[in-house]
């Protein structure tokens, strides 16, 4: 993965990380994505979170992108 889309995985997982705690809740996600039905959300949370922690770090956040 090139640094330039590591900074921007960095600045969109800043924006959603509203408490700045270096993690992303489910609570979270619904902030910064309102109109996404609180399935998708969900999905997504677990998608992330590899550690079963209810939550996800960065490192978490590139490899779920880094599917894509």
């Amino acid at each position: 993965m090139s640094q330039e889309r590591l900074t921007e995985l960095r600045e969109t997982f800043t924006a959603i990380d509203g408490d700045g705690d270096g993690f992303i809740t489910e609570k979270e996600l619904v902030r910064h994505f309102p109109d996404l039905p609180a399935e998708a959300i969900g999905s997504l949370r677990r998608d992330a979170d590899a550690d079963g922690d209810g939550r996800f770090s960065f490192e978490e956040f590139v490899r779920m992108m880094a599917q894509d």
